[in-house]
């Protein structure tokens, strides 16, 4: 039953990128940090934990994941070293999916080559 949660999830978030980019001027950009600033709004409101719990991975995999980290990662700094945990805890928490995907990009890089 997870699987076809996490597909049911993850196919409506695609499904409503699909269509703001089709109906709207917003570009690929736009919808990115749209769908960042939703996963930090629902983990504020304490609806993205329960999207994970119902879906699984089908809520993990998502960039409003991101949001859901960057979240998490300021109120964790906060408690634990007050008004500069908050910046310091962003980093603690979502400095591994920036690294992440910065060393996949490069590699990635170094085998293949844009079009012409």
């Amino acid at each position: 039953m997870i699987f076809l949660n996490a597909f049911l999830l993850s196919g409506t978030f695609c499904m409503i990128a699909q269509i703001i980019l089709d109906n709207t001027k917003l570009t690929p950009g736009h919808i990115t940090s749209f769908f960042t600033v939703l996963g930090a709004g629902l983990a504020f409101f304490g609806i993205y934990d329960k999207l994970i719990e119902w879906a699984g991975a089908g809520a993990t995999v998502l960039i409003s994941n991101f949001g859901n980290m960057l979240y998490l990662g300021v109120v964790e700094g906060y408690k634990e070293m007050g008004a500069l945990g908050l910046f310091g805890g962003l980093l603690v928490k979502s400095s591994a999916a920036i690294s992440a995907a910065v060393i996949i990009a490069f590699v990635l890089a170094l085998f293949f080559k844009p079009k012409d």
